[in-house]
């Protein structure tokens, strides 16, 4: 899953440079991490007004409480994460919102303590972080990026099939809820591809206690999660699977005509998968008169 997680940050260059076409960045920014780019483009007009102010900022070693104007806090905090300093960063820019709460700094400073959280894995402060900043500038132009973020924090801890998928599942709220509230963002389409996956990620663990049931002689349970599958994520991989599960697991349960719908949906759906093969053999196998039980 870790590959899963990181590898989509792949998907994002164009969306972050999208983000950050109608500003002045540096090219040697472009280095960076895409999701860097965009959380970064949100604070660069007080980069632009402070960048005189990093000599006073930048020597600060430590975030003990030291009463200090915003605009060197804010600095500071820059120079924390362009030296990769992430945690440091982000107690710096929870020091701009407490110390400078009516700031218009105060809330990029929100937002850059959620990005600093998430890019150093503080999964839970990042989150935390975000939702402050929609809590209270709910209809701010950065709003749908927050939520793109918060999305993320859970998509990248989706641990593999064999554990507890409440992560998974907070995952996939939070990527519908980006979807649902702006459909027309490119965040929105990033979210949708994820949303494939985490879907698939659960049709797989539905499949792999459908499986043990099976095993297990346990038909009735087996056949619910495979229904499961076939009624709720029915555009996964693991839709096939699923299909041909349901014949055996109905056969073994003594309702052939139940083991012919679900094999006739395989048959329509997927004619040239090795899952409709089998099933058609093992249909012919248990076919009426023939002595094979």
């Amino acid at each position: 899953m870790e590959t899963m997680a990181r590898a989509s940050l792949s998907t994002l260059p164009q969306l972050h440079l999208a983000f950050t076409s109608t500003l002045s960045i540096d090219p040697a920014m472009l280095e960076r991490s895409p999701l860097k780019l965009t959380v970064l483009a949100v604070a660069t007009g007080a980069l632009l007004l402070t960048a005189g102010c990093g000599g006073r900022g930048g020597k600060n070693r430590d975030t003990a409480y030291v009463a200090r104007d915003v605009d060197t806090l804010y600095t500071a905090a820059k120079n924390r994460l362009d030296r990769g300093d992430t945690r440091q960063a982000a107690a710096l820019f929870d020091e701009v919102e407490r110390q400078h709460p009516y700031s218009p700094w105060a809330r990029r400073a929100q937002l850059m303590s959620s990005f600093s959280y998430y890019v150093a894995r503080d999964y839970t402060k990042s989150i935390q972080s975000a939702q402050r900043f929609l809590s209270i500038h709910p209809g701010n132009k950065d709003a749908p990026y927050a939520y793109y973020l918060i999305a993320l924090c859970y998509y990248e801890q989706i641990s593999d099939v064999t554990r507890d998928q409440k992560i998974t599942l907070q995952a996939k709220q939070a990527l519908t809820d980006v979807i649902r509230r702006y459909p027309n963002t490119r965040y929105s389409a990033d979210a949708r591809l994820k949303l494939d996956l985490v879907n698939d990620h659960l049709a797989g663990k539905e499949m792999t206690i459908g499986r043990l049931y099976e095993r297990t002689g346990k038909w009735v349970a087996a056949t619910l999660r495979f229904r499961n599958v076939v009624d709720n994520y029915q555009t996964t991989s693991h839709a096939p699977e699923a299909l041909f599960r349901l014949v055996e697991s109905y056969l073994s349960l003594g309702v052939p005509s139940e083991a012919q719908k679900a094999a006739a949906v395989l048959g329509t759906n997927y004619p040239d998968s090795e899952w409709y093969k089998m099933a058609y053999e093992l249909m012919n196998k248990h076919a009426p008169g023939n002595n094979a039980t």
